[in-house]
């Protein structure tokens, strides 16, 4: 299915399922990537649990209000129900009454006593069960008014005597985040919108936001997984510039030839950057990872123009002679290089990928801009910066 027939069919979905009454029907397109909780995701820490609803509420308002976010979850807006039974022990040792009788009671009452398994002449196995006759499909409350335990002389109690039942609210769960207690409000993202303009606007909104004493927020999400992403890139990076120019330098000997040859990285970087804007697209991981090797492919283009100018100035051909033989030599080669490595990229583009298809965008957009302006800017340079092909030895 073609991706915009797909998100068309996903919002007709969502818009469907929108109005079922006390329900709620989530549907979520397939991400591909690093698994992330939700495109959108704030993490709220404090230790008490009351504030910590309070301001999870408050926060899941604000990015309801955020235009772009739908389905947001608070884990602990709904809260569950506890049976919660209450002995009091002082009572039941005046009564002669054991705290672990009185819980095998009450577990006899609503869940039933495992009495063990009994084995027909079939050999057919039976799960004996000892509980209460039950009034209804499932127990009550009432249940606990025909409950008796015996105490030590085998007078029968009351349970009702000896402990008082109530029912309590509690968190669904309770989530710790190293050691610290937290909530992640979670929600997804519109057709039409990008994660990073939502994400953007929520922390302007979270900065004008006060927390009470002792709470913090983090942005989670796709804000997280791309710092985690990016946060080892930057060592990439320089790894990647001084293997470059450390190999250059080895080919050619001289900085000028070096720095001739890496001027064509920058114009690749224009129509990537350019690229990405025309498609939409935001500059993720992978599209990071294109740029590092768009700049290897850049760099071979500029190194076939720049050492055949110097053969030809080795052999005794002038400076401008020599830029422009090479240039027209050259030229038609390198366009042809590049037009095969775009026509191996366009598949990945037309059958989008959020996580493929940035690289792929980012290679051709810099292909195309570095082949074009590298067919003007290298000639200068070269020309203002000729390279010694004897000294500047390093």
């Amino acid at each position: 299915m073609d991706p915009d027939e797909k998100e068309a069919f996903i919002d007709e979905l969502r818009d469907s399922f929108r109005l079922f009454p006390n329900s709620k029907i989530v549907v979520q397109n397939f991400e591909q990537g690093p698994p992330i909780e939700a495109p959108v995701a704030i993490r709220i820490f404090g230790e008490n649990l009351d504030s910590l609803r309070t301001v999870a509420g408050d926060v899941e308002n604000l990015i309801a209000a955020t235009p772009g976010a739908i389905y947001v979850t608070n884990p602990l807006k709904t809260q569950k129900t506890d049976l919660a039974v209450r002995i009091n022990k002082e009572k039941a040792a005046a009564l002669g009454v054991p705290v672990a009788e009185i819980d095998r009671t009450v577990r006899m009452g609503i869940a039933g006593l495992d009495l063990g398994v009994f084995r027909d002449d079939q050999g057919e196995e039976y799960t004996m069960l000892l509980t209460l006759p039950k009034q209804s499909a499932t127990p009550d409350l009432g249940v606990f008014d025909r409950l008796y335990v015996n105490n030590l002389a085998g007078t029968a109690i009351p349970v009702r005597q000896v402990a008082d039942v109530e029912l309590e609210t509690a968190a669904n769960t309770i989530r710790h985040y190293n050691k610290e207690r937290y909530v992640t409000i979670t929600a997804l993202v519109q057709s039409g919108y990008l994660t990073g303009d939502i994400n953007a606007e929520l922390q302007q909104k979270l900065q004008d936001f006060k927390f009470p004493g002792g709470f913090n927020y983090v942005v989670a999400g796709e804000v997280e997984s791309q710092q985690e992403s990016f946060s080892g890139i930057g060592l990439i990076i320089l790894i990647t510039i001084f293997g470059l120019i450390g190999v250059l330098i080895l080919e050619f000997k001289t900085f000028k030839s070096t720095l001739i040859v890496l001027s064509v990285i920058p114009l690749g970087i224009i129509g990537a950057i350019l690229m990405l804007l025309l498609t939409g697209n935001t500059l993720s991981f992978t599209a990071v990872v294109g740029l590092i090797a768009l700049a290897g492919i850049e760099v071979k283009n500029s190194i076939l123009l720049v050492d055949f100018t110097n053969q030809l100035r080795e052999q005794g051909k002038g400076l401008d002679e020599a830029i422009q033989e090479a240039g027209e030599i050259r030229f038609v080669p390198i366009v042809l290089t590049s037009l095969t490595a775009i026509g191996g990229l366009i598949p990945l583009v037309l059958e989008y990928s959020p996580l493929y298809s940035p690289l792929a965008l980012v290679l051709i957009g810099g292909l195309i801009s570095s082949t074009l302006l590298s067919r003007l800017v290298t000639p200068v340079l070269y020309k203002l910066l000729p390279p010694s092909l004897e000294g500047e030895r390093v």
